[in-house]
């Protein structure tokens, strides 16, 4: 495929491969632009509802026009291949960032801000995400993030028959309780989703976690998970408060729309940003310069000693960072 001309597009290097399929990074060889590409499995596509779908999902997708969503440029398709041209995004997924290790405060406030107002542009044009996820959020080499794979949860659900009664969709790790009882899901469940990232930059690890998915989707249901605080003391009790709240079981008790998240996420962010400054002030280096003493007692050398001190107050003064 590399090298490959499909359309007008020039495949330049494959970039990942999944249960969505497989992405190229590509040259728009009309408008000159790095893109990229997904191809989906040509399996999904045999179903003609499956199509009408994917079609329907990917316009919707493709109407938000938001700097915290990955753009979707067209749709095409090629020797019975369906792909989508889309943003292509230099950075990394949050996922593989978080695997080096829990993220700091102000990164994972800042992170979880944009993905709200993301989510936020979605959720107030009637579309729902539904597989909210660290692999599917990518940050920028500016620290920019991204939310990925709008419109392709619901086809593939689709696509596969998983929302008949009984079945569910998703990452287990991050299903909302509706999910994993495959009952009806609204923009509720992104902002539970959106918790269990929190959660997992905060900590490193998801909040419900076990060696297998039946496991995993009984603690969804039935426990309670540890408070972020406890794995990492220093985090604000604020934190534990929002994720509390968005990692209620009944969706009635979660934050109702995403905008009531962002309110309290904005307030934690000032709170973080007001102790920033004030322990940088407290670590501001000063000095004192003590007055020289004329220790000859000449009255005549009293002048230079004032005149010494204050040279070497006006020095000092002109370093950056240093108080005098």
């Amino acid at each position: 495929m590399i090298g490959q001309k499909i359309s007008h597009y020039k495949i330049l290097e494959k970039l990942d491969e999944g249960g969505m399929g497989v992405v190229y990074k590509a040259e728009d060889t009309t408008l000159k632009r790095q893109v990229a590409l997904k191809f989906l499995p040509k399996y999904l596509m045999q179903n003609p509802e499956a199509q009408k779908r994917f079609v329907k999902e990917a316009q919707a997708a493709a109407a938000l026009n938001h700097p915290n969503i990955c753009t979707i440029y067209e749709i095409d398709k090629i020797d019975k291949q369906s792909f989508i041209s889309m943003e292509y995004l230099d950075g990394q997924t949050l996922q593989k960032k978080i695997k080096t290790g829990p993220m700091n405060l102000d990164n994972t406030t800042k992170i979880a801000i944009q993905v709200a107002h993301g989510l936020s542009e979605a959720h107030d044009k009637g579309i729902i995400h539904r597989d909210i996820k660290s692999a599917n959020i990518m940050v920028t080499l500016k620290g920019d993030a991204k939310i990925m794979d709008f419109g392709l949860a619901r086809f593939l659900a689709v696509a596969t028959k998983l929302t008949k009664e009984g079945t569910t969709l998703g990452t287990a790790g991050y299903m909302s309780p509706e999910q994993t009882t495959g009952n009806k899901v609204d923009r509720r469940t992104d902002i539970w989703s959106l918790g269990i990232v929190i959660y997992e930059m905060l900590t490193g690890v998801l909040p419900f976690r076990a060696d297998y998915e039946a496991a995993i989707i009984y603690s969804i249901l039935h426990e309670q998970p540890e408070p972020a605080t406890v794995l990492r003391p220093e985090i604000p009790t604020e934190f534990n408060q929002i994720l509390q709240k968005a990692l209620a079981k009944e969706p009635d008790e979660r934050y109702q729309h995403v905008d009531d998240m962002l309110v309290e996420l904005r307030s934690l962010q000032r709170k973080l940003e007001a102790g920033a400054t004030k322990e940088k002030e407290k670590l501001v280096p000063s000095i004192a310069v003590l007055p020289f003493v004329n220790m000859n007692r000449d009255e005549e050398n009293e002048f230079f000693s004032d005149g010494i001190t204050e040279d070497i107050i006006t020095s000092l003064a002109k370093l950056e960072g240093l108080r005098v």
